[in-house]
């Protein structure tokens, strides 16, 4: 029996996702889920739609919920970590708001950008406080990452913990596989693609059709969709990029307008017109979250209605099914660069397909990815790069540095703004960010 233990598990609708994936994987049913959360509230509710799950489905799984985080991670197999440090307020509002007084408008803001460095700044130091608890009460546990920023995190992971098994998990590929799919009119069932780069910029590589006399390639359909115009409004970047680069890129359109410097410019509303730039969409999702989460927990804590359990195309219950009962299997994962990508730093965090079994993570070599996709990547690792180093040597400098570097700060503000900016920032978040010097 493998104790799973969820940090952040008041994250419910998500938790309630990657644990309805665990009930329903047979060789997972007696798992015990742990949970743990800051939160007494939403971590209650995690618990009663926990149970409820298991309930429908005839299991009788031990479930515990604590705010308490030793407690929950004693004697752990694996680690899943799914927590917001700073949350929707303060912290989300500060990384937009800020912002926007210097005309720096952003879409996301938790992967790059000045909003994803200070989530790095945040969340690291408390992945180190976990990583420390894990050493002490469950040492030979596998960890799971699915917060981001994920590159700056998993690099942090990598450069506190070299030896823990640790990959960082994102839907973005197998997403946007099938958004590719309908794009096509094809069944995803009969598509076989090859994709590797960075987190939330990895590019497929291959992209093809299985068919009876063989195999077809799908992207001159892809280029035909581009060249038509016929794409979905809201992936308008992506397949611009497309025509830009020869290759499709994993991480939606309203993520990727903000990790270059082409798609939002204060001096030009026609671009984000012409491309269907969400400004402040995660703003928007966040608050409409919040003014539905009354009716959303009442209903999953309703006893009396049905409860749903559905498979999701998350990767956290096949990975460790394939590490505890030997189901192999092959997933998209965020892992150290030890010579996987040979164009790309070896102390980066790579996203790349991974053979998942009993033998545990084996990241499979990709090889020299093609210069221009390795070009833009680097334009982000470069933010990367600098934002750990900040993190784990607490160097303000390479803070400002990391935010000059950043391919939209830079194109929209001056030296002396992004300094100011940073200032400003740092200031906001408090003792949230621990003292930089």
């Amino acid at each position: 029996m493998a104790k799973i233990c969820l940090i952040g598990a008041g994250s419910t609708v998500f938790a309630r996702r990657l644990v309805g994936d665990v009930l329903l994987t047979p060789g997972l049913q007696d798992s015990e889920i742990a949970l743990h959360d800051i939160d007494l509230s939403r971590l209650k509710t995690s618990e009663i739609v926990t149970q409820r799950m298991a309930r429908t489905l005839g299991l009788n799984n031990r479930v515990t919920a604590t705010t308490d985080r030793r407690k929950a991670l004693r004697d752990a197999d694996y680690v899943i970590l799914m927590m917001q440090v700073g949350g929707y307020q303060p912290s989300t509002v500060i990384d937009f708001e800020i912002p926007k007084k210097y005309g720096l408008r952003q879409t996301i803001a938790d992967t790059l950008g000045v909003g994803g460095i200070m989530r790095a700044l945040r969340t690291i130091p408390v992945i180190k406080g976990i990583l420390e608890d894990m050493e002490e009460v469950c040492p030979a546990a596998t960890m799971l990452n699915y917060v981001n920023p994920m590159v700056m995190l998993c690099m942090a992971i990598n450069r506190l913990t070299p030896e823990l098994p640790m990959v960082g998990l994102c839907h973005s590929v197998q997403g946007t596989a099938e958004e590719l799919a309908k794009d096509l009119g094809e069944n995803i069932k009969d598509i076989n693609y090859f994709c590797a780069g960075i987190n939330h910029m990895s590019f497929y590589l291959r992209f093809e059709k299985k068919t009876a006399s063989g195999v077809e390639d799908l992207y001159p359909r892809l280029r035909e969709i581009e060249a038509q115009g016929r794409m979905p409004d809201g992936n308008r970047v992506r397949y611009e990029m497309l025509r830009r680069l020869g290759y499709f890129v994993t991480e939606s359109s309203e993520h990727f307008a903000e990790y270059t410097p082409w798609f939002i410019k204060r001096d030009r509303p026609d671009l984000i017109e012409r491309f269907n730039v969400p400004l402040d969409e995660y703003i928007r999702r966040c608050e409409n979250q919040i003014a539905g989460w009354e009716k959303t927990r009442l209903e999953m804590e309703d006893d009396s209605a049905e409860m749903e359990v559905c498979q999701s195309h998350e990767y956290a219950a096949a990975i460790i099914n394939a590490l505890e009962n030997g189901e192999s299997t092959v997933i998209n994962g965020n892992v150290a660069n030890q010579g996987l990508i040979s164009n790309l730093p070896q102390n980066l965090s790579v996203e790349v397909p991974c053979y998942i079994d009993k033998n545990g993570i084996q990241p499979i070599n990709v090889g020299e990815l093609p210069p221009q996709l390795a070009a833009v990547m680097m334009t982000n690792v470069n933010v990367q790069q600098l934002t750990v180093e900040a993190a784990l040597t607490g160097k303000k400098d390479y803070v400002y540095q990391a935010a000059m570097m950043d391919p939209h700060t830079a194109a929209e503000l001056s030296l002396d703004e992004i300094w100011n900016l940073v200032d400003e920032l740092l200031d906001a978040h408090g003792d949230m960010i621990p003292p930089l010097s």
